[in-house]
């Protein structure tokens, strides 16, 4: 069982930066891959980024890559989301989720009904 608990949403001017964070419970952090997602009001939930069981393995939407980062650090349980020129079209409420891989070979996904445990979620707003 792992419990996720996301914390540093908040609202930004656009062009702006915020890190969120997402601690993890358990012993086992370090078996699962962890993902954020994103849900913009009257929009459906949307991947943003995944990771590996370190941090040579990452992922990121289209419209997000160049601008976040994911990362993660396992002696603090911790997976971090680094959002760099922000856009109103970023707010949203953003979700962290861990993955355990069913393989060797497919270790991220992208898939949000793959994903095993789910945050409660943090909101970020973007002013313009």
């Amino acid at each position: 069982q792992v419990q996720l608990v996301e914390s540093g949403g908040g609202l930004v001017q656009a062009g702006g930066s915020l890190r969120l964070s997402c601690a993890a419970s358990g012993r086992t952090f370090s078996d699962y891959s962890m993902g954020w997602f994103r849900q913009a009001p009257g929009k459906e939930r949307e991947f943003v980024a995944t990771i590996g069981w370190s941090d040579s393995i990452t992922y990121y939407a289209d419209s997000v890559k160049g601008r976040f980062t994911i990362s993660r650090d396992n002696a603090k349980n911790t997976v971090y989301l680094q959002m760099n020129s922000l856009k109103h079209e970023d707010t949203a409420v953003y979700y962290c989720a861990a993955y355990r891989p069913r393989s060797t070979i497919v270790v991220i996904t992208d898939v949000a009904e793959e994903y095993d445990y789910w945050g409660q979620g943090t909101q970020v707003t973007v002013s313009s």
